[in-house]
């Protein structure tokens, strides 16, 4: 994966921090999900760790390939970090079926931790993403330790729904903001991971990702540019013979086809509002109600399990009420 990509300010804020030797020990890294908010705090976090070891250092987060912190915590072995997310409910399968929370257990895990001093430092590090993910009795767990910090722990909480989260949590936190990517900057991404991806796919990805290269990695390898050429043609001319929504509802219905109906029903309000920005007068007030429309259809789709193919034909007919000029 390349270098660390776009939000400039919110690294040179926690560079400066760090060469300051005044570091606050709990820190909210916030924004969009997606743009590389978990990333970030993992390469901060070794960086911190790497610098109170006393390792040679380049400019900046990333650490050199010979970073013995860096092989530490890439082995799951270093005794200064610790690092909570959704546990998987299935070991044998740790990218699939994760748990719905952060456990209060896997909090007070930490308690052993926090009971010594650092091993290899006067530092540890503390990564939660995110922490939106935190059962309501984790957070007040975590509260105590953000209240009364152990000696020399520093604190990186991922959050993408700040507002959501206790108001005691975020004021012991600093906050550090995350805004969208450029287009530029996920279309490097994209081209990083998925280097056998053709430039129209990529095109789309990008669009599709709305500036954030997690989002767009979702949609890979569901021909996601197909999907678009299919909406621009709703929407060119409201697809009066029902041939495009027939078609798209007999495709995406399957059961072989839920990633990519999913995909479908993610993107078609994306679509719909890219393309309200473009209109004005009775237009815009036709694709804001078909915008609103089609989010609460996606949202019922998936939460009450409608039928597919009917669910495809229902969006469709809302994408070509953009058809209207």
């Amino acid at each position: 994966m390349p270098d660390l990509l776009g939000n400039e300010p919110a690294r040179a804020a926690l560079l400066a921090a760090m060469a300051s030797g005044t570091m606050h020990h709990a820190w909210l890294l916030a924004g969009p999900e997606g743009v590389g908010k978990g990333r970030f705090a993992r390469a901060a976090a070794a960086r911190m760790l790497a610098e109170a070891a006393g390792e040679p250092l380049r400019p900046g987060l990333e650490l050199p390939e010979e970073s013995r912190t860096r092989h530490l915590i890439a082995a799951g072995a270093h005794p200064d970090y610790r690092e909570l997310a959704r546990l998987p409910k299935d070991p044998d399968k740790p990218e699939e079926n994760l748990a719905r929370s952060i456990t209060i257990a896997q909090v007070r895990a930490l308690g052993p931790l926090f009971a010594t001093k650092p091993s290899l430092s006067p530092r540890r590090l503390v990564v939660i993403d995110a922490i939106d993910d935190l059962e309501r009795a984790g957070a007040n767990a975590l509260l105590k330790s953000l209240e009364e910090p152990p000696a020399g722990t520093i604190f990186l909480l991922v959050s993408h729904t700040p507002g959501r989260l206790l108001p005691t949590i975020r004021s012991r936190c600093r906050l550090l903001r995350f805004d969208p990517l450029s287009d530029a900057q996920v279309a490097t991404v994209l081209r990083e991971e998925l280097p056998d991806t053709t430039a129209s796919e990529i095109d789309a990805l990008v669009r599709a990702g709305e500036g954030s290269p997690g989002r767009a990695l979702g949609f890979a390898g569901l021909d996601i540019a197909a999907l678009e050429a299919d909406m621009a043609a709703i929407a060119e001319d409201g697809d009066a013979s029902n041939a495009i929504r027939s078609r798209l509802a007999r495709l995406l219905g399957a059961k072989a086809a839920q990633p990519r109906y999913e995909a479908f029903l993610e993107r078609a309000p994306s679509f719909i509002a890219s393309r309200a920005r473009t209109l004005s007068g009775e237009p815009l007030r036709i694709a804001l109600d078909a915008h609103t429309a089609a989010r609460e259809l996606a949202t019922a789709a998936l939460g009450l399990t409608l039928d597919a193919s009917a669910t495809v034909f229902e969006m469709g007919g809302l994408i070509a009420r953009l058809s209207a000029r």
